[in-house]
C-alpha cells in the first residue's frame, strides 16, 4: 500500500515492504523499517497453524497493508501481508515495541482514544483487540461480520466501534459489548472504503464509497445528514470533464485539525475535492472547491498546521504542499519543510515500481450485476416459439393423415 500520514511532526510514507518517517521541522535521521527483514513467525505444527478453524493462507509478501497513528502522535502500528502487527513508539525516538501476529490479513487499524487498545479489522470480517500496555499479549476476538471489512474507527469517547464493509454497510457497535449494535448507516450502493470522524465534530461521521459518493452521518442514530455525488460535482465544477466515466471509488477522506475542511480523494482522478463542515449551516457539508493536479494523486494527509500534503504519481515532483490562502488552496513549492522531506524521501521513491503505484486497490471489490429477468424472458419466448412450432408440425401431420384416410375411404367400392 502506497500511503502517507503524520505522526506528530513526522511525515510517514509506506510503500511495498517499507515504512519511512521523515521529520518535517528538524534535520533528524529518517526512520526506515523494512518488513522483509523483520522478525519471522515461529514455525508451528500444521494442527496449530489451523487452530482457528479457517483455511490456511499462502505465504505473504511482507508488503505493508495498513497503518494507524495514535491521537497523541506517540504511537504507530502497521500490519503487512505476512500477517505481522508491529507496534512502534515514535517519541522521544523511534523504537519497535513489539511484533505480534494476526489470524487473517488486515485491512484497517485504529487506536483507542485512551491509547490502551489497538483494534484490527481483517478481510474475513473480524475485529481483534490488541493491548498496547501489554505489547506481547495476543489478540482477542472482539466482533465479527459476514463481509470483508474495509475500514474501522472509534468514536472520540471510545464508546463505539464503527466498521465499514464490502456490503455497503456502516455498522456502529458498542465498544464494551460489541454484540450490541447501536445503529447501521445505510445508503451506499457499493462497498464503503473510507471512514472519518472529523475533528471538533465527535457525533458526525464521513464515509466514502465505491459508488462515488461522500455521505455525512449522525452515526449514533444512523441518520444521514447529507450526501454528495462526486461525479455530479465534477461535472458542475468542470463542464469539460468526461461524462462517460464511471464514478470512481473514494479512497481517502481526510479532515483538517480544526475540523473545518475536508479533502476527498478518488482513485485514478487527478483532482482533490474540498468541502466545508459547519454545524450552523443548514447544509452541514458544503462543496468548497476542486483542486486539479498535474499528476494522479496516490494519497493525501493534513499536517498539524492544517496544510495538505499530496503524494503524486510523478518521479519529478512526487510531493506537494497546499495551503489555504484567501479562501483558495494554493501550492507552496518553495516550502522549507517540503524541501527537507523531499530530499530524504526521493531515494525511496525512485526504487518504487511504477506498476505498484498505479494498481487499483478496489477493482476486485465491485459487485457484478446480472439481468436474470431479461435472460429468463428470452429463454421463455424461445421455449414458447419451439412449442408453437412443434404444435404446428403435429397439426400438419395429423391433417395429412386424415386427408390420406379420407382419400382411401373414397376409393373403396
Amino acid at each position: 500500500m502506497t500511503a502517507v500520514g503524520f505522526c506528530g511532526h513526522w511525515f510517514l510514507f509506506t510503500y511495498e515492504t517499507k515504512l519511512v518517517a521523515v521529520h518535517t521541522k528538524q534535520s533528524r535521521e529518517p526512520f526506515v523499517f523494512d518488513c522483509s527483514s523483520a522478525e519471522k513467525k515461529p514455525k508451528t505444527s500444521k494442527a496449530d497453524s489451523n487452530s482457528d478453524g479457517g483455511p490456511s493462507e499462502e505465504a505473504g509478501s511482507d508488503r505493508v497493508l495498513a497503518f494507524a497513528v495514535s491521537s497523541s502522535g506517540k504511537l504507530l502500528a502497521l500490519t503487512d501481508d505476512t500477517k505481522r502487527l508491529v507496534l512502534f513508539q515514535c517519541e522521544p525516538s523511534w523504537r519497535c515495541v513489539s511484533v505480534r501476529w494476526v489470524v487473517r490479513r488486515c485491512t484497517s487499524l485504529v487506536f483507542s482514544q485512551a491509547e490502551d487498545e489497538l483494534l484490527v479489522a481483517d478481510k474475513s470480517g473480524d475485529v481483534y483487540s490488541f493491548s498496547v500496555g501489554e505489547p506481547q499479549r495476543g489478540g482477542e476476538l472482539k466482533m465479527g461480520h459476514l463481509s470483508m471489512l474495509l475500514a474501522v474507527t472509534m468514536s472520540p469517547d471510545d464508546k463505539y466501534i464503527i466498521t465499514a464493509d464490502r456490503d455497503e454497510k456502516v455498522r456502529v457497535s458498542c465498544h464494551r459489548s460489541p454484540y450490541s449494535i447501536q445503529s447501521f448507516c445505510l445508503g451506499h450502493q457499493q462497498f464503503v472504503s473510507a471512514l472519518q470522524i472529523p475533528s471538533g465534530h465527535p457525533h458526525w461521521l464521513l464515509s466514502g464509497s465505491g459508488d462515488g459518493t461522500v455521505k455525512l452521518w449522525e452515526y449514533e442514530s444512523g441518520r444521514r445528514l447529507q450526501s454528495w455525488d462526486l461525479g455530479q460535482l465534477e461535472e458542475a465544477m468542470c463542464p469539460q470533464a468526461d461524462k462517460e466515466r464511471q464514478n470512481p471509488a473514494v479512497c481517502r477522506v481526510s479532515s483538517s485539525p480544526d475540523g473545518r475542511h475536508v479533502a476527498v480523494l478518488c482513485e485514478r482522478v487527478s483532482a482533490v475535492q474540498f468541502f466545508l463542515l459547519d454545524e450552523v449551516d443548514e447544509k452541514k457539508l458544503v462543496p468548497h472547491s476542486r483542486l486539479c493536479l498535474p499528476h494522479c494523486p496516490l494519497d493525501l494527509s493534513f499536517d498539524l498546521e492544517g496544510r495538505l500534503w499530496v503524494l503524486l504519481d510523478s518521479s519529478d515532483a512526487p510531493l506537494q504542499i497546499h495551503t489555504l490562502r484567501q479562501n483558495s488552496w494554493q501550492c507552496d513549492p518553495e516550502n522549507s519543510d517540503l524541501s527537507r522531506v523531499t530530499e530524504a524521501f526521493r531515494p525511496h521513491w525512485k526504487t518504487l515500481d511504477a506498476s505498484t503505484r498505479t494498481n487499483s486497490r478496489f477493482e476486485h471489490l465491485y459487485k457484478e450485476s446480472y439481468d436474470n429477468v431479461t435472460s429468463y424472458l428470452q429463454k421463455k419466448q424461445q421455449r414458447l416459439e419451439e412449442q408453437q412450432l412443434k404444435r404446428t408440425k403435429t397439426q400438419k401431420t395429423n391433417d395429412n393423415k386424415r386427408l390420406k384416410e379420407t382419400s382411401a375411404a373414397g376409393t373403396q367400392p
